[in-house]
Order: C-alpha cells, then structure tokens, then sequence
C-alpha cells in the first residue's frame, strides 16, 4: 500500500507547474478584484508573497558561491585523476567551450530578434537596485584583467564569481597535480561538494510554494499582460535549443567527421527522451556511453572520460537559458545593455556552465551570477522559475546531445570512431 501511495506522490516538476498555474491565476483575480483593497495589498501581495518569494530568492543566492566554487574545484581535480592533460583532454574540454559560447551567442541573437521582454514593465512594479551607474564604463582590456582576483577571498565574499571560478580552477589543476599530497584537501572539496547538492535539493523542495509567492505577487500588479512576454521567452529559449541541437551541434558533426547528421539524431533520439524525462544530465552517462559505443560506433576509451567531464562541464543549454533570460529580464526591467555586456554574459555563461550541475534547477541557481555581472537585478529570476523548470527537461536533452557530438569529433580525430557500426542498420 506504501508503495502504491509513494507512486501517486507529484512530482517537483508537476508541483512547480501547478503553483506557476495557480499563483498566475490568483495573481490575476486580486489584480482585477483587489488592486485597491488595502489589506490585500499591504499585507497579502507586499506582506506574505514578497516575504516567503524573497526569502526563496535569498535562499538560491545563498547557495551560488559554496556550490560553484566546491563543484568547479571537483571539476578540474578529476580531469587530473582521468589523465586528460593529453591531446585528448584538451580537445574536448576546446570543443565543449566552443560550443556553449555559440550557444550562449544564439540564445543572445535570437532574444535580441523575439524581444520577449518588451512589454512588461516591471520598473512600474518594484523598484530594484541594478548595480548599473550611468556614466560608469569599464574597458575591454579592463574586463579581462577585472577576471584575476587580487583577493579571491574577498572576491568570493563579495559573490563576484568569474573570479572564484579562475580562483577555483586554479586549485583544481593543483590538487590534481599533487594527488596523493593533498588527498585530505580533495577530499574536503568533494564532500563540500555533497553537501551543497544536498542543500540545492533542499531548498528546490522549497521551490512550489516560492514560485507560487513570486508569480503571485507579479501578476498582482501586472494582470493578463505579463502571460504574452513569458510566452514569448519561453518560445524564444525553445528556438534557441532547437537551433543549438539540430543547427550548430549538426553542423559541426557534419563538418568534422563527414556522418549523417539525420542518423546520428535518429539513433541518439532515445537517449535525448531519456534526458528530458529525467531532466539531469548525470542520469543518463551509462545510457548516453552505451549509445554512443553500439549504434554510433564511439570506443568506449574515449566516451567514457568524455561523456561524464561533459554532464560536469558542458551545460549548453543551461547557458542558452541564461543568454534568453538576460535579454528578457532587461527589456523587462527597461535596463540597456551594452555589446561589451553581452561578451561578458557570453564568458559569465560559459564559465558558469562548467560550475554547474548535472542535476535539475542548478542552472537556475548559477544564472544569479550571470544577472550579476551585468547588474541585473536577480528578483528578475522570479518570473522565469515557473516556465524555466519546464523548460529544463529540454534544456537538458540539449546538454547530453553536446556531449554525444563533441565526443564523436574528439573520437574521429583520435582514430577511435569505428563508422561501419554507425552506418549500420
């Protein structure tokens, strides 16, 4: 009978979905019903729902430094203990960056193109504090040198990442080198790393009822005119995946290694099922291997270094929800960003990508660092958590498809792509 009770149990995703639903809902109702009801107002919309939305806002930010910094640090010691400081390594770790600052630039592009922000003022709403001063440019030349933290303590203390992230991979590299030396400090790095996937869990329990808060609170004072821009984005980030997978990710297969890119999707399709079901990319590495060893002919040497660097380090389609969700809390906001804006998003992403995990919502987490770096206010994420957890599960089909084609060019350049097999059938 448990058993029968825990199967019926909804699910995170379904809970997400319905308070997204309901918030929308009840926030329209006390907009046309209640929008000059004091105690509504004061004590319900302003009181409560800012109260528990923020706090959920605050509890996200809460994780960003910790979580980034230990999984970035576990992240560069295991390319070390995989001995990937060969050709191999590099080339793969190249691939894997060329291919989410592409798709940091499509997702830009094609935000720039839909606009999906425009249309929902949300300066009228609240006013937040957005870091940006007029008057106040930094250099490109600047920009570069700003990523080498004088103090990398004080950088993390203040939650400026792009330095923590080259602080973190630094360690990384070293701990890889020393290994036996500094067993202790690895170790200390990884279960920091446990804990913080445990508190993300915790706090995305959490999610339902901060989502229904925030959503609630922001169709309160915007009514039936905030649906059409989320539409929008959530239109504007699907565009964007389906280009990144069947465009770019195309392309380059058909480029590199001359195979059929509507067999390779055709073979690869239930692992990509399997990844949106799931909606982590950690749970599909045996799948995705074993894939990529018996329809498409890939040698297990290389897929199986390849494959799980790949759900640590290659987020590409994490990185095109944060390019979309830059430009539309911008336009939403009515904050104007600058082309030097944008190629800091587009390092900040990529970057950010590495720090993420393969497993649901982290990315939502890491975007806060994104708004960061150019001053967007992070109470922006609140309009997109409802629709982003369901785009996630896309998102993530996305992520284990750059891996898949990564992998195979890597695998082709190395002599270690059997094409017999992929032709096969």
């Amino acid at each position: 009978m448990s058993g029968a009770k825990e199967k019926k149990k909804i699910g995170l995703t379904t809970q997400i979905f319905i308070a997204l639903i309901v918030g929308a809902i009840l926030g329209i109702v006390l907009h046309v019903a209640a929008s000059d009801v004091e105690f509504v107002q004061n004590v319900l919309i302003n009181g409560v729902f800012y109260v528990i939305g923020q706090g959920f806002i605050r509890l996200m930010q809460m994780l960003v430094v910790p979580l980034v910094f230990c999984s970035l640090i576990c992240g560069a010691t295991a390319i070390g203990d995989s001995k990937t400081l060969g050709k191999v390594g590099i080339k793969i770790i190249g691939f894997y960056i060329l291919t989410t600052m592409m798709a940091v630039a499509v997702a830009l592009g094609i935000g720039l193109l839909i606009r999906p922000g425009l249309g929902l003022d949300m300066s009228q709403v609240q006013q937040v504090e957005t870091g940006i001063e007029g008057g106040q440019s930094v250099s490109f030349a600047e920009t570069i040198l700003n990523i080498i933290p004088k103090n990398p303590i004080g950088a993390l203390a203040n939650g400026e990442m792009l330095q923590g992230i080259v602080f973190a991979l630094i360690i990384g590299i070293i701990l890889a080198k020393l290994q036996d030396k500094t067993q202790l400090v690895t170790n200390f790095f990884q279960q920091g790393n446990d804990i913080m996937m445990e508190m993300t869990m915790m706090v995305m329990r959490l999610a339902p009822i901060g989502v229904f808060c925030l959503i609630a609170k922001t169709f309160a004072g915007l009514g039936f005119s905030a649906m059409v821009p989320m539409f929008k984005y959530m239109g504007a980030v699907l565009l964007a995946l389906f280009i990144q997978c069947c465009g770019v990710y195309q392309v380059l297969l058909a480029l590199f290694t001359r195979l059929n890119p509507l067999r390779f999707l055709k073979k690869f399709a239930p692992v990509m099922g399997f990844a949106f079901s799931t909606a982590t990319s950690n749970a599909t590495i045996p799948m995705n291997i074993d894939t990529l060893e018996e329809k498409i002919g890939v040698n297990r040497r290389i897929s199986s270094f390849t494959i799980p660097l790949g759900a640590t380090i290659n987020m590409d389609g994490t990185s095109i929800m944060q390019g979309v969700a830059v430009v539309f809390v911008a336009q939403a906001f009515g904050i104007t960003l600058t082309p030097a804006d944008y190629l800091t998003v587009i390092a900040t992403a990529t970057l950010a990508s590495i720090g993420t995990a393969g497993v649901p919502s982290v990315g939502l987490i890491t975007l806060a660092m994104v708004f960061d770096s150019v001053g967007l206010p992070v109470a922006g994420i609140g309009l997109i958590m409802g629709i982003d957890r369901i785009l996630d599960m896309a998102r993530t089909a996305v992520n284990i498809t750059g891996d898949a084609v990564c992998t195979t060019i890597v695998a082709h350049q190395d002599g270690a792509l059997d094409k017999s097999v992929f032709n096969k059938n």
